[in-house]
This record gives C-alpha cells, sequence and structure tokens, in this order.
C-alpha cells in the first residue's frame, strides 16, 4: 500500500494537567488516519523548571519499559482507531531522562526516538540523545522521527533519508519562526514527506516568556506544501500522500544521493 492518510495535530497544552492534555490531544485525532503526529511534550507542556520537575512525570517508554499514563493512553487510541501515533514525551531510562518520541503502532508495538539536539534551557533539563537516527516500519512506510530543534541540522533529515526513511515525523514545540520553511528545504533535498505538529499558546514559569508559533504542517518531497495550520488554533492538519511520489531521480543523469561526493565533504 502506497497511499497513506496522515495528520499533524495541533494543541495548547496546559502545563501539569497531564489528564486534560491527553484528553483535549487525542479528541483532536481525526479519523481514518493510517498516521498521525502529536507535538512534543504535548501531554505534560514544555517549560520545565528543573530536572526534577521533569523527572516526576517521566515514563518508561521504550520497548519493554513500563510505561506510565501517556504510554497508555496512546498505546490504547491507536488500537482503537488502527492508527499509528507518534507523539513527544519525557522519557525516563536508569537514571537519565531524555526529551524524547514515542511510536506505537495499532498492535501495541512502540518505538522511541531521544532527542539528539537539545535546544536552550533544555540542555539543563534532559540528558542528549544517545540512540541516533533510526528507520522503523510503521503502517507500510519507512519512518524517521526526529523533534523541534533538530530542524536546524541538516545532518537529522539526511541521516534518517540515507537509512531509507520516506516520512519525517517531527514533534515540535516551535518558538523560532524559520522552521516552517526549513522543513520544505529539507523535504527537497532529502525527497521525503514531513509532518511537523507543533503547539500554540505560551508558557512562562522560569521568567522567560515562550510563545508557540503554531503553523503544523505537512511537505511533500518536492516541497510543497500539503497543509498547513495557523498560528492560533488547536486543530488537525490532514493529507493524502502516495509514496510512489518519492522520485531520487533529479534528471536522467542526476540521483540526489547517487551524486554525493563523500570524499570532497569536510564534516
Amino acid at each position: 500500500m502506497s497511499s497513506l492518510t496522515i495528520a499533524a495535530v495541533q494543541t495548547q497544552p496546559v502545563f501539569g494537567d497531564i489528564r486534560g492534555n491527553l484528553v483535549r490531544a487525542l479528541d483532536l485525532v481525526p479519523a481514518d488516519c493510517d498516521l498521525v503526529v502529536l507535538p512534543e511534550l504535548f501531554a505534560t507542556g514544555y517549560q520545565f523548571r528543573d530536572p526534577a520537575e521533569a523527572a516526576a512525570v517521566a515514563e518508561e517508554a521504550a520497548p519493554g519499559g513500563a510505561g506510565g499514563p501517556i504510554t497508555t493512553a496512546l498505546t490504547a487510541k491507536p488500537a482503537a482507531t488502527g492508527s499509528t501515533l507518534v507523539a513527544g514525551l519525557a522519557e525516563k531510562s536508569a537514571d537519565h531522562v531524555y526529551n524524547s518520541s514515542i511510536l506505537v503502532r495499532p498492535d501495541g508495538s512502540r518505538e522511541i526516538y531521544r532527542k539528539v539536539h537539545l535546544f536552550d534551557r533544555e540542555k539543563e533539563i534532559f540528558q542528549p540523545g544517545d540512540r541516533g537516527f533510526g528507520v522503523v516500519t510503521a503502517c507500510g512506510a519507512r519512518i524517521g522521527m526526529m523533534i523541534c530543534f533538530d530542524w536546524l541540522f541538516p545532518e537529522a533529515g539526511r541521516s534518517l533519508a540515507l537509512a531509507g526513511a520516506q516520512i519525517l515525523c517531527h514533534p515540535s514545540n516551535l518558538i523560532l519562526p524559520w522552521c516552517p520553511a526549513a522543513m520544505v528545504t529539507r523535504c527537497q533535498e532529502n525527497r521525503v514527506f514531513a509532518v511537523t505538529a507543533n503547539r500554540i499558546g505560551s508558557e512562562c514559569r522560569t521568567g522567560q516568556s515562550l510563545e508557540f508559533i503554531g503553523m503544523s504542517q505537512i511537505v511533500s518531497p518536492l516541497g510543497d506544501v500539503l497543509t498547513r495550520l495557523d498560528r492560533e488554533s488547536e486543530g488537525a492538519a490532514t493529507a493524502a500522500i502516495d509514496l510512489a511520489d518519492i522520485v531520487q531521480q533529479v534528471t536522467p543523469r542526476n540521483h540526489i544521493f547517487g551524486d554525493r561526493r563523500p570524499d570532497q565533504y569536510r564534516l
């Protein structure tokens, strides 16, 4: 099956209201979608004051972990709807807490990505991701996960594309204005679809006010914005896509990966 219906859900969480945030976010998940992406830290809120506050709500969400209320809810929804869900949460592993993304299939199996590029005060709250950029199979597609600030680093999208990703799932809490346009470039240079699910609203818990920009979107491999939400509204942006539209041949003589010259790059 190469045709899929995918969605980016945009929410406005209330910090610390896990139960309420879960209900509101999952109510926004559209029916009859193959793949749905929710924002970074969508159920807890974003602006933790210190590592202990994040640890208090973190869950053992990796495969085989005990989970918690967020993991439980994210497992029940795909089981009921048949959709694969990707969403951001604080993940506990041994003595560490990561800013992570979880993928949950309808059969309950799950995958974890840990954010590699931590943004600003996240460096004081979370451990840097230690699993790199892996690709998994779900809903008939090859899925790569990245989180928010990973957008600024071309190596993130390129690593996933070189590993065979067809869709980049990108839970976010964006405050910088450039990401929506940058993800267009990430799709063009890697010939992948990308689903950026951002939040709206504001938080001011550390003396620094953060305003989240919304603009959740789905972008095609040629960089066409298939759908995009605004800066103020909760909701879901959906698009019907065809994985057959992923064409890596630019001209009869040019291939986006075959023409790479790693011997000439200084990385």
